[in-house]
């Protein structure tokens, strides 16, 4: 997954960066309104984590943004406010979710799990396929009852596709939602976490698809 971390605290920016980071998503990050803007101008994210008040601006405004233009990317706020008309404000302008400061950062990670599952239209972690069962928030897959461990990038990868069986993605946009821009990769990476996904899905009746010149797609058992 690729997220957006919209927050002035280099300090806090950094430990939450660094926290999402070892669990396999790419981060961008902003320290200003105006940068977060450039961002969401000219890449799609999973979910953006926005502080509200920046050194530039309210970032109230660009939630709002989204939601006039009907821009329905998952929004969790990070706010030192306690108030209660201040979260229901938040709320009302179309945020998914609040988180007050400090928080603990397991708690965050979950409320990004949730939000996610909420989204995807689900409410459960646990994704059964043919003989094979992924376990987003544990990072786990089993096929044929027997564990398979992933790492970091193949996870999430899995986790892309599982998300959109049937769904065509190129290469360029798989690199778009598996690293950030601070990390420089080649499509040729992409080759190599298929690969690796494919002999881990061996048995399991679940296949990943090449369209050449196209692109991957995860394909289901025919059930």
């Amino acid at each position: 997954m690729r997220y957006l971390l919209v927050e002035d605290n280099l300090q806090l920016a950094s430990a939450v960066a660094d926290r999402l980071s070892l669990s396999g998503h790419a981060v961008d990050h902003a320290s200003e309104l105006a940068t977060a803007t450039a961002f969401v101008s000219t890449t799609d994210y999973d979910l953006i984590l926005l502080d509200i008040m920046l050194p530039d601006g309210d970032g109230r405004s660009l939630l709002q943004h989204f939601r006039t233009v009907s821009d329905e990317t998952p929004v969790i706020v990070l706010t030192a406010r306690s108030e209660v008309s201040d979260r229901v404000s938040i709320l009302d302008l179309g945020a998914d979710d609040y988180i007050m400061k400090p928080f603990d950062f397991s708690e965050l990670e979950a409320r990004c799990r949730a939000v996610l599952r909420r989204r995807g239209g689900t409410a459960h972690n646990l994704v059964s396929m043919g003989k094979m069962q992924f376990d987003s928030m544990a990072g786990s897959l089993s096929v044929n009852g027997q564990a398979i461990v992933l790492r970091n990038k193949e996870l999430r990868l899995l986790e892309i596709l599982l998300g959109s069986p049937e769904t065509l993605f190129s290469k360029a946009r798989l690199v778009d939602r598996l690293f950030s821009y601070d990390e420089e990769v080649s499509e040729n990476a992409i080759e190599v976490y298929v690969a690796r996904l494919r002999k881990h899905l061996v048995n399991s009746g679940v296949s990943i698809e090449t369209v050449r010149g196209l692109g991957y797609k995860l394909v289901p058992p025919n059930e």
